[in-house]
């Protein structure tokens, strides 16, 4: 049996057992979308929080598109991905688990000391703690500790060793961020609207338009998976090569994108050094 066929009958096990699976490529990243879903043009899927559902039979939506129906993981279209696969990975949250993504060995003795003891899988470098029960995923929750359950996936590495425990209290409390005085944008990063233009010739004020590009931004960079840095300024140039010389962006949108770098890890400093390249990227 190739490797590609051990994938997907590891694949094809967890899903009889209602764990939602889907391929991920080299680097652990899921697949992009096709060319019909490329910049979310097919609407996402209903999970995805995005309008209309999603007719793409392909692995096109990251963690919105595992799935346990084993036609679905069989037809042509996956059976593709499947050959260009190197790991399989699961949605924990409809499964109603919960893994705690621990980095290190420091995160690791950390766990150790701090929550309940529960079912562990060894990784390259640390641990994945999972529990039964769901909650919302979160990023860099404190140094070297991830929360991976809706709206997320994990690498499956193996049945792990330990009976699972029920998620705890004090998980859910590590998603609970203190709040910080740095999460909106500096005073004097918005771009106001050149003089002379008329408010109404903008097409960007209307709010779905503009909200729809905000929302896909955070998106972007709450899915980064590496290069963290590289994408928040990619993704802040972007936004503001689109929305910076109108004055449409608020202070209010600004802080939601700080806001999601700040979750992965970025500081203040470096938000606004990437906020304030993209401007100078532009000619603002």
């Amino acid at each position: 049996m190739s490797e590609r066929e051990c994938l997907l009958r590891t694949a094809l096990m967890l899903a009889a057992s209602g764990v939602p699976v889907l391929p991920l490529r080299a680097g652990k990243a899921p697949f992009g979308n096709c060319p019909q879903c490329a910049g979310n043009a097919c609407g996402g899927r209903p999970n995805m929080k995005t309008a209309g559902p999603c007719q793409c039979p392909g692995v096109c939506h990251a963690w919105a598109a595992a799935t346990t129906d084993p036609a679905a993981l069989t037809s042509p279209a996956w059976v593709a991905a499947w050959r260009r696969a190197v790991c399989v990975a699961y949605h924990p949250g409809p499964a109603g688990l919960t893994v705690v993504d621990l980095d290190d060995a420091s995160a690791v003795a950390w766990a150790r000391e701090t929550l309940p003891a529960t079912r562990a899988v060894p990784t390259t470098r640390g641990e994945h703690w999972i529990y039964r029960g769901a909650m919302s995923s979160h990023n860099a929750v404190r140094p070297g500790v991830d929360i991976k359950s809706t709206m997320s996936y994990a690498r499956y590495l193996g049945p792990g060793t330990g009976t699972m425990a029920a998620l705890p209290d004090t998980v859910h409390a590590l998603a609970v961020k203190r709040p910080s005085p740095a999460v909106p944008a500096p005073h004097g990063l918005t771009v106001p609207a050149p003089a002379g233009e008329a408010e109404a010739a903008c097409p960007h004020r209307a709010p779905a338009y503009l909200e729809r590009g905000i929302a896909m931004a955070v998106q972007r960079i709450t899915e980064a998976r590496s290069a963290v840095h590289a994408t928040v300024y990619r993704t802040f140039l972007a936004v503001l090569s689109t929305h910076g010389r109108c004055g449409c962006l608020t202070e209010t949108q600004v802080a939601r994108l700080f806001a999601a770098a700040q979750a992965k890890g970025e500081t203040l400093r470096h938000c606004t050094d990437a906020w304030i390249n993209a401007h100078a990227k532009l000619g603002l």
